[in-house]
């Protein structure tokens, strides 16, 4: 008898998650990146006990005031106000929470719904698998912030048909990144194995299919969380996404766009917090890129 004993499920999912942090923390990046997204989080969590202000209320003996290192800056404002004297930090920290549930919200639709469509194409093939794929490529083939634009013009400005156009415009991405996954697992012999013991077509699909094809879809919904971030401020400051008095960064940039040569601080503070998060989330995606793909780890 071999005196090692099998690894129990907990002891392979401990080893799993250590190599996975082992190939995920080489890339300098993506450590950066994940600390900054953590921050992030805590920060639209405790926006209410963070926020000096409440990021709706006016005061009115303090428009367009500077930044606290400025003249003329204010030490109760420390990143200065708006034009109708509302606190520049309070709706940053709480524009956080805005770009978080956009984030969550898209891409668990587009997540959702994308899996089950490239499930159900790479699993029947066929004339199934054409016509799920022709649609893909029709709503592929615009560029994504023109048909979200498209779409909320037809369901309406705000928010949530914002989130909803967004999610339809990502979906194709997920559904065709499940299919090949699929297509490429459908051949293994555990599929077969499988089949042969009775498994029915749902079982096959969700229980013995998908989790083998989880890795790639991470990485996707990591970075497609960026990217509803970017759009959503695109069509907040087109003035179709969240509307005024919202203190999501999108909106706060088209209501300073007027003032942009005259107090430069209600335009770049939240330009700089898009920037900072987009590309906080992107280097994160490719840490884990690197983590979860076989073929890019290194020795």
């Amino acid at each position: 008898m071999s005196d090692t004993a099998p690894l129990s499920t907990g002891a392979i999912r401990r080893q799993m998650l250590a190599e996975f942090w082992f190939y995920f923390r080489q890339n300098r990046g993506a450590v950066a990146g994940l600390f900054v997204f953590i921050l992030l989080v805590l920060t639209a969590i405790f926006a209410p006990v963070l926020a000096p202000h409440d990021p709706t209320v006016q005061y009115r003996d303090a428009f367009l005031l500077p930044p606290v290192w400025q003249e003329g800056g204010r030490a109760d404002f420390l990143l200065g106000t708006d034009a109708v004297g509302r606190d520049m930090l309070s709706r940053l920290i709480f524009g956080a929470q805005y770009s978080l549930f956009i984030g969550i919200v898209v891409v668990a639709i587009a997540l959702v719904g994308g899996v089950i469509i490239g499930l159900v194409a790479g699993f029947f093939r066929g004339w199934v698998d054409a016509v799920i794929m022709r649609v893909m490529d029709v709503i592929l083939a615009f560029p994504s912030l023109l048909l979200a634009l498209v779409l909320v013009a037809v369901l309406g400005p705000g928010l949530t048909n914002a989130m909803i156009a967004i999610a339809i415009v990502y979906q194709p991405h997920f559904a065709r990144l499940t299919r090949a996954a699929v297509m490429g697992e459908m051949r293994r012999e555990y599929v077969t194995a499988a089949r042969v013991a009775g498994a029915g077509n749902l079982r096959l699909m969700f229980r013995t299919i998908l989790p083998n094809c989880l890795g790639p879809l991470i990485v996707q919904a990591t970075l497609s969380f960026s990217s509803a971030v970017l759009d959503s401020a695109a069509l907040g400051f087109l003035g179709m996404g969240a509307q005024p008095p919202a203190p999501e960064w999108g909106t706060m940039l088209a209501e300073a766009r007027e003032f942009i040569l005259r107090a430069w601080w209600v335009v770049t503070f939240p330009g700089l917090a898009i920037l900072v998060s987009v590309l906080a989330i992107n280097m994160m995606g490719d840490g884990l890129r690197d983590a979860l793909d076989p073929k890019l780890k290194r020795s």
